[in-house]
């Protein structure tokens, strides 16, 4: 018997609520084994554990929904293996934990972009959203890579085959708009990406394409990069 991870689970229960379970269902959240408990009340529950990896491993294990987004909170980045990666992501089974590892846990380590590149050649619908979500956020969370890293991200993109799946062609969107609203040239190189898949005769690119677009090329997106240009 593992007393703490017991511990810590009796306190998501206590947290837990049936309003919170009925919603998850409605933010497309289904099919998990969840508490139903908020994401502030997670958070804070994280920020009071601090990081142990060794702890997030078991509590990922038990398989309940929150316990795994509270592992993903409270690893380690710079501890986490391919292996233990791999593991995780073979348990993948909501886009909010997908979400959450992605943007904060697995684009914070080194093994970010050679994932990346496996992951979207696999066949799991969450597995290729995190390929997709992991270039989102390392677009806004890499501050020091060069425009030529999602410069290749884009030539993915649009190399890739189309996938029709909900929570892997809205992950496709939102990399191609977070690459784009990092500087000016990169706008300008996801703005033509954008267009590509607008023009395409498969019906999700150009659904990706058309939103892609709309948002790169709105006035608050290219007010945000002028600031940016003259700091």
């Amino acid at each position: 018997m593992d007393k703490e991870i017991d511990g810590i689970l009796q306190r998501l229960r206590a947290l837990g609520t049936e309003k919170r379970r009925a919603q998850h269902e409605r933010f497309g959240v289904s099919g998990v084994r969840a508490f139903g408990v908020t994401v502030p009340d997670i958070k804070r529950l994280a920020k009071e554990l601090g990081r142990d990896h060794q702890r997030a491993l078991r509590l990922w294990r038990t398989g309940r929904h929150e316990a795994r987004l509270l592992a993903i909170l409270t690893a380690a980045p710079g501890e986490m293996t391919a292996g233990e990666l791999e593991s995780w992501a073979g348990d993948f089974d909501a886009w909010d934990v997908v979400d959450t590892a992605c943007g904060q846990l697995i684009d914070r380590t080194p093994l970010a972009r050679p994932k990346l590149r496996e992951w979207l050649e696999r066949e799991e619908e969450y597995v290729r959203r995190a390929a997709y979500v992991l270039m989102a956020a390392l677009a806004v969370h890499d501050k020091q890579a060069p425009d030529e890293e999602f410069l290749e991200d884009l030539e993915l993109i649009e190399a890739a085959p189309p996938d029709p799946r909900n929570f892997v062609k809205k992950a496709v969107d939102w990399a191609v708009r977070q690459i784009g609203k990092r500087n000016p040239a990169l706008n300008a190189a996801a703005r033509r990406t954008a267009v590509k898949l607008a023009g395409d005769e498969d019906r999700t690119r150009r659904w990706i394409g058309r939103r892609s677009l709309k948002e790169l090329e709105s006035e608050a997106v290219m007010e945000r990069l002028r600031r940016k240009a003259e700091r």
